[in-house]
C-alpha cells in the first residue's frame, strides 16, 4: 500500500490548540469496524459501551517536561529535547541550534542547577549529553523544563498538567499518550463501579511518533523503538478478562502496541519488557485488542496506518471525512474516537 492511500484533508483550523476546559467534555466518535456505521456522542456515553467484564488497558507513562531553554557560556540562546535516558547521567537529545552545539560545548540551565555538555554528534543530527547539578535529576526537571508539545499545537500550554494523564505514574515520555487525555477520576470510579476492571501497562512514548512517513510504499518505513512493559498484574487481569469472555479495550494506540508487542502468538499474556518497533498497517492480524479508544490522528501517520488495519482503509477515512464535516477537533487535544 502507498503512503497517499491514507491522506486526507484536513482544515488547519480542526486542530485543536489548546485542551477543553473540562477532560471528558470532548465528543466522541463511535465506529462499528464491522458496518462503518458512525455516531456521534459525547465522551461520557463511554459508558454506554463498554460491558461487565471489559478490560480497559491504559498506559500509565508520565511524559517529562523535556524542553529545556539554556544559554551557551558565550550568551547564545540554545535549547536541548530530552529523548532517551542512557544512564550515568547522559542522554540523547535533539539541539538548536545544532551548528553551536557541537562535541565539547556547554549550555547552562537556569539558575546554573542545572549543566550540559555535548559529548558526542550523532549520524542523525542527535546529540549525546552529560548533565551536571546537584540534587535530584527529575525534581530540577520539574522545575527548569517544559512540556514537548506537538509541532502542529503552536499556543503555549498553561497548566502542564494537561498534557497528562489523570493516571500518570511512570516518567519517561517525550509525548503524551493523548488517547487517556480525556479520562477523568469521576468517570474512571463510574466505569468501575459498572464491572469493568483496568490494567495498565507503560510505553514510553518517543518523538519518533511525530515524525512523518517518507517512503512512498508504507512496507518500507522503519518505526522508531519505544521501550514497553507488562507486569504479572496485568497479564493476569488480561488472561482472566479473555477466559470469561470479557473485551480488551486499548485506550490509544500504545498501549495497542504495548500488548501486540507482548502478547503470545495465542493472544495470551505474561509479563515481559522490551523494545518495539512494532509497525502495525492494513493486513495485520490483531492477537490481543477488541476495541479501541484513540484520537484523530495525522494524514498519512503510522496511527491513521494502525487504525486503518484495525477497522478498514476505507471505513477509517469515511469517518474522518465525517469527522472533518461535522467539525470534530484534532490531533492531541482533539476529540476522541471508539472503535468497536
Amino acid at each position: 500500500m502507498k503512503t497517499q492511500d491514507f491522506w486526507y484533508d484536513l482544515p488547519p483550523e480542526l486542530i485543536a490548540q489548546t485542551p477543553l476546559p473540562q477532560r471528558d467534555a470532548s465528543r466522541l466518535m463511535v465506529l462499528d469496524r464491522r458496518t462503518g456505521e458512525v455516531r456521534h456522542r459525547h465522551f461520557t456515553d463511554l459508558t454506554e459501551y463498554l460491558r461487565p467484564g471489559d478490560c480497559l488497558v491504559m498506559n500509565d507513562s508520565r511524559v517529562l517536561p523535556a524542553r529545556l531553554l539554556g544559554v551557551r557560556p558565550t550568551g547564545g540562546a540554545a535549547e536541548l529535547l530530552l529523548l532517551r535516558e542512557l544512564g550515568e547521567d547522559c542522554w540523547e537529545c535533539l539541539a538548536k541550534p545544532a551548528r553551536k552545539l557541537g562535541a565539547g560545548q556547554r549550555v547552562i540551565f537556569g539558575d546554573g542547577a542545572l549543566t550540559a555538555t555535548v559529548r558526542e554528534v550523532l549520524e542523525d543530527g542527535g546529540r549525546i549529553v552529560k548533565f551536571s547539578y546537584d540534587g535530584i535529576f527529575l525534581e530540577i526537571l520539574d522545575r527548569l523544563g517544559r512540556m514537548p508539545l506537538p509541532p502542529y499545537i503552536k499556543k503555549e500550554l498553561q497548566d502542564q498538567e494537561r498534557y497528562q494523564t489523570v493516571y500518570s505514574r511512570e516518567t519517561g515520555s517525550a509525548a503524551a499518550p493523548t488517547a487517556g487525555l480525556h479520562f477523568t477520576n469521576e468517570l474512571l470510579e463510574t466505569i468501575r463501579e459498572m464491572g469493568v476492571s483496568e490494567a495498565f501497562v507503560t510505553l514510553h512514548v518517543g518523538l519518533g511518533t511525530f515524525r512523518p512517513v517518507k517512503a512512498e510504499d508504507i512496507a518500507d518505513h522503519h518505526m522508531h523503538s519505544e521501550l514497553c512493559r507488562m507486569s504479572q498484574e496485568t497479564a493476569d487481569l488480561l488472561n482472566a478478562t479473555r477466559a470469561r469472555g470479557g473485551r480488551i479495550v486499548c485506550v490509544g494506540t500504545t498501549s495497542c502496541r504495548t500488548l501486540e508487542s507482548l502478547a503470545a502468538p495465542d493472544g495470551s499474556f505474561s509479563a515481559g519488557s522490551r523494545w518495539t518497533d512494532i509497525f502495525i498497517y492494513p493486513g495485520y492480524q490483531f492477537k490481543a485488542m477488541d476495541a479501541l479508544i484513540t484520537n484523530f490522528h495525522l494524514p498519512e501517520s503510522t496511527l491513521v496506518m494502525l487504525v486503518s488495519a484495525f477497522a478498514g482503509r476505507e471505513r477509517v477515512l469515511a469517518a474522518y471525512h465525517e469527522a472533518v464535516k461535522e467539525k470534530y477537533r484534532f490531533f492531541s487535544f482533539g476529540d476522541a474516537m471508539l472503535i468497536v
